[in-house]
Parts: C-alpha cells; sequence; structure tokens
C-alpha cells in the first residue's frame, strides 16, 4: 500500500496527515443548546474510543459549548459552523481545536479574512466540508449535475478562498451518498492537492447498511493509502459509529490493539455448535487489547491447516475441539471447556 503524502495539520495534540495514522471522529447528535446531554455523550464517545469530536454550533448562544466540552473530554473539539462567520470568531475565542465550515457561505472576502486570520493566530485548522448533497448551483450547471469532478472543483475553490488569505492549515472532505461518487471525489484531490482528506460516505443510512457502504468506500480509499481521518456515519448512537470506524481500521491493518476472530463459515463437516461457540469467544475478548488473531474452526480436518497464521485457536470436532496455536495442535478439550481453555492460553501469550 503507498500511503499518500499529505501535508501535517494539528487539531490540538492531534496530527492529521503528514504520516501520522488515520484517526476516527464523529459527531454530537444531541442538541447544541443542551450542554448536560451533550457532555454526557461526549464522554461515552471518548470511552468508545473517539479521537476528534465534532459538534454543530447553529448560533452564537451555543458557542458555550464548545468551553464544556473542552472541559469534559481530552480530545479535540470540532465546531461545525455554517453562514455565520461571527460564531467561528466566537468559537475559536472558546479555545476551540478546529473549524468546519464552507468559506463560501459565510459571506465576503472580508469575513473569510477574518477567520482565518484568527484561526492562523491560534494555529486552529479548517476542513471545508463539501457534500454531493450542497454542491454549488453554478458548480452543478457546469459539470452538469453531481459528480466527482464537481465535488473536487467545489472543495479547491472553497480552499482558493483561504489559500488567499495566507491560511494553508486546511483539511478537505468531499463527501457522497453513492460510494462510487465518493471514492472517485477523493482519488481525484488525492490527486490534485496535498491537504489532508477526512474520509466519510454521508447519509449511509443504519448500522447495516451504513457500516457496509463505509467500509466499501472508507476501506477502498485507505487501502490506496488515502485518508487521514475518517468518520462513518450512521441515523444511530454515534457510538456505534466509533466502533464500526475502529473495526474498519482494524480489518484493514492500519490498527492493531484488538484481539481479531477469524471463523468459518460452517459446512458438512462440523459437528460442533460453530456459531454459539465463536460468539461465545468474540464477548469473551470483547475487552483484550492483545494485538493477536484468534481463530475459531469449525473441524479439525481444516481447522490448524487453514487457521495456521493464528496465535491460538480452536477446531472443532464431535463433542470437542482441538486447541492451537500457529499452525500446532496442543491438546484437545471437551466441547464445554473449550472456551475456558482458548482464554487461559490468550492469557499466556506474550506480546512483544
Amino acid at each position: 500500500m503507498d500511503e499518500r503524502q499529505s501535508r501535517a495539520v494539528f487539531a490540538g495534540g492531534v496530527q492529521i496527515g503528514g504520516g501520522a495514522a488515520a484517526c476516527v471522529q464523529s459527531m454530537l447528535s444531541t442538541p447544541a443548546g443542551d450542554i448536560p446531554a451533550s457532555v454526557a455523550q461526549a464522554k461515552r464517545l471518548h470511552e468508545a474510543g473517539c479521537e476528534i469530536l465534532r459538534a454543530a454550533v447553529p448560533t452564537r448562544a451555543d458557542v458555550a459549548l464548545i468551553a464544556a466540552l473542552k472541559a469534559a473530554v481530552p480530545i479535540p473539539i470540532v465546531a461545525d459552523i455554517h453562514f455565520d462567520y461571527r460564531i467561528a470568531l466566537d468559537c475559536v475565542a472558546a479555545g476551540v481545536d478546529k473549524i468546519r465550515l464552507n468559506p463560501g457561505n459565510i459571506g465576503s472576502a472580508d469575513r473569510v479574512a477574518a477567520v482565518a486570520q484568527a484561526c492562523k493566530a491560534r494555529g486552529i485548522p479548517i476542513r471545508i466540508g463539501v457534500n454531493a448533497g450542497s454542491l454549488e448551483k453554478d458548480v452543478l450547471a457546469r459539470f452538469g449535475g453531481v459528480c466527482p469532478e464537481a465535488l473536487v472543483a467545489s472543495a479547491l475553490e472553497h480552499a482558493a478562498l483561504l489559500e488567499a488569505c495566507d491560511f494553508h492549515d486546511i483539511v478537505l472532505s468531499l463527501k457522497a451518498s453513492d460510494v462510487r461518487t465518493m471514492v472517485a471525489a477523493y482519488r481525484l484531490a488525492a490527486a490534485a492537492c496535498d491537504y489532508p482528506l477526512h474520509l466519510g460516505v454521508t447519509e449511509a443510512g443504519t448500522a447495516r447498511q451504513g457500516c457496509i457502504k463505509s467500509a466499501a468506500g472508507i476501506g477502498a480509499l485507505l487501502l490506496d493509502g488515502i485518508g487521514d481521518t475518517i468518520r462513518v456515519s450512521f441515523t444511530e448512537d454515534p457510538v456505534e459509529e466509533i466502533r464500526a470506524g475502529l473495526d474498519i481500521l482494524r480489518a484493514l491493518g492500519l490498527r492493531r490493539d484488538r484481539a481479531q476472530i477469524v471463523s468459518c463459515p460452517t459446512c458438512g463437516r462440523t459437528k460442533i455448535d460453530l456459531i454459539a461457540l465463536t460468539r461465545q469467544v468474540e464477548a469473551a475478548l470483547a475487552d483484550c487489547h492483545k494485538p493477536i488473531t484468534v481463530a475459531v474452526m469449525g473441524c479439525a480436518v481444516n481447522g490448524p491447516g487453514e487457521a495456521r497464521e493464528a496465535d491460538v485457536g480452536l477446531a472443532g470436532g464431535d463433542g470437542c475441539a482441538l486447541l492451537f496455536s500457529r499452525g500446532e495442535i496442543l491438546r484437545k478439550v471437551p466441547e464445554e471447556q473449550a472456551v475456558e481453555a482458548l482464554l487461559k492460553e490468550i492469557d499466556k501469550l506474550c506480546i512483544r
């Protein structure tokens, strides 16, 4: 995987781009004016593994949320702002770590300059967020509708407004609900500039559909070495977004902070309740932070062979299971003791 070389920007203490590992972010779904609910949700998101947190700030009165979030969680806070440049200035004064806006919708050039100057003075990056559903009329007319080229043109034109103010701590996002459009747009942007890219399939749906669409789009780009931050967008509790985002990074080998389970889909040779067994193992390893691979296979014929790269695993038999490690059979255990025996073997593993 050839990683794209993007410039580095910093949101608080988190580096975005410049070779840093891709980080996972989400957005509060609570009303901006309900500070207790927003703080409670922010804490849950942080505990789930959220590394950058965005919050909508629709009015100047809602700027009070920024200080509350900064006091509640130790991760960078991003203010999502539309139309009123004064909200951006207020959020900068309140200590926000990053601003998300489109320079073209906050007014005249002097207002864009005011925001750029304030952010530059504090070392605060600006993310330009372009969505397929909110492209400017002139861009749509120029390109004949929503297409990857239109998304990129809009993003780069917004970036040019900041560049004219000698501001370059910019992150771009070019989201679409159509996976092909989204992937093509990011690939074009990656070739056209060196700004860090925030990946996401917008309006992806509920957890099941959204996870599939996000894994396809975000995963394809990350495998190309494209992407510096990611957000999985669900119509669900945002904690689920964080879990899915981290799982995408783990599936791609970009995070090695949890035990990964490999298991076979069962076949006519299976003589053990493999589905129940795998679920037990998955639940037991939910909080295992060892970067290991654990296999749960259906039969002794193929189990240790197919999963020979696993650090440790089980292969089902007739009322029993084989415990194995790196393709070598360690011993046979009764089916009802299989999970316990596996966990004891995992406890013995020393991870360097």
